[in-house]
């Protein structure tokens, strides 16, 4: 079931690599994604909220319930977690970029054709 997702946008493998640290707030994910360089996304609000959106009706991600003491947090944020779902599609596409890097590793290792 869960290759039947992949492959992923890079915007969502980014997302659930996040998630799968634990819960996180919106504003929270787009600080640890733009703390992520090397990955080079840096989704705006309005796109990580669509993304989110979409992962939610997916199941792949959902609110979570568990929430910092009160007096620590807001209460108008939303916390997001990975489902069970979310989690084995994030590995299904690990394994095929697995693969595909593989892929890439063995080619470059070969000869070029015709030269």
């Amino acid at each position: 079931m869960a290759e039947e997702h992949v492959p992923l946008a890079p915007r969502v493998v980014a997302i659930l690599i996040a998630l799968s640290e634990g819960p996180l707030h919106g504003y929270a994910l787009l600080k640890r994604l733009s703390e992520r360089a090397e990955v080079g996304l840096r989704p705006g609000p309005t796109t990580l909220y669509r993304t989110l959106h979409e992962l939610e009706d997916g199941g792949l991600v959902e609110q979570a319930e568990d929430r910092p003491d009160r007096a620590l947090d807001d209460d108008r944020r939303r916390y997001y977690r990975l489902t069970r779902a979310g989690r084995a599609v994030l590995q299904a596409e690990i394994a095929r970029l697995d693969r595909v890097l593989a892929w890439a590793r063995s080619a470059r290792a070969q000869p070029e054709a015709g030269r």
